[in-house]
């Protein structure tokens, strides 16, 4: 069971949810149910309907039928059972990493967000910044020096 989309508001008052995802919703089995936990329980869901809406969706779920429904999740994730292909992300603990050619710091842990990995970085003046592992980021990854290195956006470790 792994958590697939945080639901972040209420959308119109016929139940529909916001959510956010990293991964991509429309590719589930809709036969199967999603879940949401209340009060530690798993309570089953089945997506009644799924629209993208740029980098989020509007979901709609049997039993949310209102506006009060759909508030009352806000903020809860959404977990099912599935497996994603590209979980398997190399461990980078303790490897140094490169901005852009500059030193800024070693991997001192990994978050396995699905469908978007994170590197707590921690930096030389002891701070530690937590940013992705993106693809479009990484320029080059040296096991034999034990050396990441990215190009981040400008702003990113502010």
């Amino acid at each position: 069971m792994q958590a697939i989309a945080k639901i972040l508001k209420s959308f119109g008052t016929d139940g529909g949810l916001l959510v956010s995802s990293a991964v991509a919703l429309e590719e589930l089995d809709c036969k199967e149910p999603v879940y949401i936990v209340f009060d530690g329980l798993r309570v089953p869901f089945f997506i009644l309907g799924l629209q993208e809406k740029g980098n989020r969706y509007i979901l709609h779920l049997n039993d949310v039928c209102n506006l009060g429904d759909a508030e009352e999740l806000a903020g809860k994730e959404i977990f099912a059972d599935v497996e994603f292909e590209d979980e398997q992300t190399e461990d980078f603990t303790g490897w140094t990493v490169l901005d852009h050619g500059r030193e800024i710091g070693k991997v001192s842990g990994m978050e396995p967000i699905p469908g978007n990995p994170c590197l707590y970085i921690q930096r030389p003046d002891g701070s530690e910044s937590l940013i992705p592992l993106h693809e479009d980021f990484v320029v080059a990854a040296d096991e034999g020096s034990i050396r990441l290195s990215l190009n981040l956006p400008e702003g990113l470790l502010d």
